[in-house]
């Protein structure tokens, strides 16, 4: 299974995406931050802490549970109860979003199916002025109309390969990997 980000190139992805928001956004003053379980909360956290190095500005970082809002819950084996080895998933947004720009952080954007899931999630939440997507990487075969804003590495993949992130808050590794589909 080939490596195709180590944790050095994860870094400069990320701190190159928060140097993205703070100049599309002219500061951090309006940005809220929220990541989806699992990774993108480990990301957006990461964003979070690069801005406020950056710009001397804590970022409101929140977490997005969107287990409810999916549409493939009863494909994928979802039964509610917690994984080995993932937290526990809950929303926690820190902040009110009504008048804020909310950055929506993932891991891997594919079909598009998780981000309509938290977009849905967040729209129960509030109304964000502006709602963008923030993801490590992203590897093509959208199923729906949806792109990302922030891009920290274009992955052409086939259908059937998987990209397979870890992070060490998770993970006891850190990198991006592609494997066949089934490959263990």
């Amino acid at each position: 299974m080939p490596q195709v980000m180590n944790g050095q190139d994860i870094q400069r992805a990320v701190r190159r995406i928060a140097h993205e928001i703070l100049e599309r956004h002219r500061g951090a003053e309006s940005v809220v931050i929220v990541g989806i379980h699992t990774r993108g909360v480990h990301l957006a956290r990461l964003l979070g802490s690069l801005i406020a190095d950056f710009e001397g500005v804590e970022v409101p970082v929140g977490q997005l549970d969107i287990g409810e809002y999916r549409d493939d819950r009863g494909m994928r084996g979802d039964d509610g109860r917690q994984r080995q080895g993932h937290e526990t998933a809950s929303t926690d947004i820190p902040a009110d979003i009504s008048d804020q720009s909310v950055i929506v952080v993932d891991d891997v954007l594919y079909t598009g199916r998780t981000v309509r899931a938290a977009l849905d999630a967040l729209s129960d939440v509030g109304r964000a002025h502006r709602t963008e997507l923030a993801v490590l990487v992203d590897r093509g075969h959208r199923q729906l109309p949806i792109r990302a804003d922030y891009v920290g590495k274009n992955l052409p993949t086939s259908q059937d390969e998987v990209v397979r992130v870890r992070l060490p808050p998770v993970d006891r590794e850190e990198g991006v990997w592609v494997e066949r589909n089934g490959a263990t």
